[in-house]
């Protein structure tokens, strides 16, 4: 990342997701016609803390903040290109993975919350690929390791020229004393359809497959002699380019900084605003409706760019969560609201829903889809207030679908309602495929279908009659009750509140996605804490320096 975004507080990094092309120091986009070509070249000097060097382009959380954004940017700034070339831009290696010393040296919360983001990058890819027919080509002329081949298998294709050294592996297990459990596992075996003990002998391989092998076993698609490598990629990409549904050409829309302004613990976005208290242990996040007119129709979207609300709005949402996540690992609680007028929140959702067909709304839809796992993906309890004067209608009431609680106020005095949309019925499934209506009424199907088809506002014991909140307290109880409510979760230890939301939060069918987040939730939280791993004589602190690693070889 730039040395602009090295913002230091309390002798601590805050670490800034936003970027654009004209700052990467470690991809280069370039589009030509329906081809985009995104092109490794890490900048060894590039690090986002000090204490290693990025070689072999081996990557930090900076490098998949800049990679993140590049997809984000080729879905809406270029809607023409339809496939994505995955290249390296260094001789002889694609990518070396995770930097090892970034790794021996971060805090446990940063290694796994790294591990989480750039999982999400990588789902990004695979979903611009199912929802956007954005298709990705991985084109390894060199090694891909760990991390590296983790990133490949995001891919729609693998190709890999058959040189007599260019290779895959996912060789933590016998080098690190981890695993692959940011997806490459997974998606091994479920994705690609690896046999299991072909998987089981590939993780032991410390210098993985090459040629023939990986095409036989189902590591990669094809391989190609140096002679004819570059040909063919360019043939598999107009292959590829030919079954698209994006445009024939643009313009796209371009996406600005979103210039959140920070004064102290308070973090203030255009619709969105946090605020910290650190004695409690808490954020405050609200995120307020539209307050102008917004686009009815998909030219309307394409005028208003990236300013319209739905699109704005879920944009600071989504860096907020990301600031969280990173920058306050003891903020353990986060209260959110709903601001302003819930009509113009249902308004721009019969929006929505009227063109979803256009790219670019679809792209909207993508968005807010991908930002609301976010929230189901990060390891903070979120509790929903509902008051007077609240915006929890539509798109909005996903966010409370979303909670661990919702509390809404029965006020005698003032209306407190909420309110249903199309949006809530499909529009934003979770990780497991299902709407979060579904989750919620698990057991009872009947009431998701009664839910939405009710027609108006539901006030609070309403609401509370039709399952869609947890509690519906009255004025003289209201702020006892979400005081305590608020007091005992800061209370529990926040290892079991992790281990106990990862498990409550996707009941239902088990997909790739919640194989892939609930096992890193369990493997990346133990294993990064084993001293096999990083105890003084761990192999993360001993790779690469004279002597072996020391085992406890107890099973547990």
């Amino acid at each position: 990342m730039a040395d602009s975004e090295r913002k230091i507080a309390n002798g601590k990094t805050r670490i800034d997701f936003q970027t654009d092309p004209s700052r990467y120091r470690h991809w280069k986009l370039a589009v030509d016609g329906d081809v985009a070509t995104l092109t490794m070249d890490v900048d060894e000097k590039g690090g986002l803390y000090e204490g290693y060097e990025l070689k072999l382009n081996s990557y930090d959380l900076g490098v998949d903040i800049e990679l993140a954004d590049a997809i984000q940017r080729l879905r809406f700034e270029h809607p023409q290109a339809k496939v994505v070339l995955l290249r390296s831009g260094k001789p002889r290696v694609f990518c070396a993975g995770a930097n090892i010393r970034m790794l021996a040296g971060a805090t446990h919360a940063h290694k796994v919350n790294f591990c989480k983001f750039t999982n999400e990058t990588r789902n990004g890819i695979e979903d611009a690929s199912d929802a956007s027919g954005l298709k990705t080509i991985c084109v390894i002329n060199g090694t891909a390791a760990g991390g590296g081949y983790e990133l490949a298998l995001a891919a729609d294709h693998i190709i890999l020229v058959d040189d007599g050294s260019s290779s895959v592996s996912l060789p933590e297990l016998p080098l690190l004393a981890v695993l692959p459990g940011t997806g490459g596992l997974t998606r091994v075996v479920d994705k690609r359809k690896v046999r299991r003990d072909l998987a089981d002998d590939f993780s032991t391989l410390t210098e993985g497959v090459r040629g023939k092998r990986a095409v036989e076993g189902r590591f990669v698609d094809a391989t190609y002699p140096t002679s004819k490598f570059q040909e063919s990629v360019a043939k598999h990409a107009q292959q590829l380019a030919a079954k698209s549904d994006r445009p024939k050409s643009g313009p796209g829309i371009t996406l600005g900084p979103l210039s959140p302004s920070i004064n102290g613990d308070t973090i203030q976005y255009q619709y969105v605003k946090g605020s910290i208290d650190r004695v409690k242990r808490t954020c405050e996040l609200t995120i307020s409706a539209p307050d102008s007119a917004q686009p009815t129709t998909a030219d309307d979207f394409v005028a208003a760019g990236d300013q319209s609300w739905a699109l704005r709005a879920f944009r600071e949402f989504d860096d907020c969560l990301l600031r969280l996540r990173l920058n306050e690992p003891e903020i353990g609680t986060v209260i959110v609201r709903a601001a302003g007028d819930p009509q113009a929140v249902l308004d721009v959702d019969q929006a929505l829903h009227a063109n979803r067909e256009h790219w670019l709304v679809r792209e909207i839809i993508s968005m807010i889809r991908r930002t609301l796992k976010r929230m189901d993906l990060t390891a903070r309890s979120f509790f929903a207030l509902i008051e007077p004067g609240n915006a929890f209608a539509g798109t909005l009431f996903e966010l409370a679908l979303a909670a661990d609680r919702t509390y809404m106020l029965d006020h005698p005095d003032h209306d407190n309602t909420i309110q249903l949309s199309v949006m809530n019925g499909g529009a934003y499934p979770m990780s497991n495929g299902l709407s979060r209506l579904q989750v919620r009424f698990l057991g009872e199907p009947d009431s998701v279908a009664q839910a939405l088809g009710h027609d108006g506002a539901l006030d609070a014991q309403a609401a509370l009659a039709a399952g869609l909140v947890f509690s519906a307290p009255d004025d003289m109880d209201w702020d006892d009750e979400v005081r305590m409510a608020i007091e005992a979760r800061a209370a529990f230890s926040p290892d079991a509140l992790t281990g106990m939301e990862a498990n409550l939060r996707f009941a239902g069918p088990e997909t790739m996605e919640t194989k892939i987040f609930g096992r890193l939730t369990a493997w990346q939280n133990w294993i990064f804490q084993r001293p096999n791993a990083v105890g003084e004589k761990g192999a993360l602190m001993t790779y690469g320096r004279e002597g072996r690693p020391h085992f406890d070889f107890k099973r547990t």
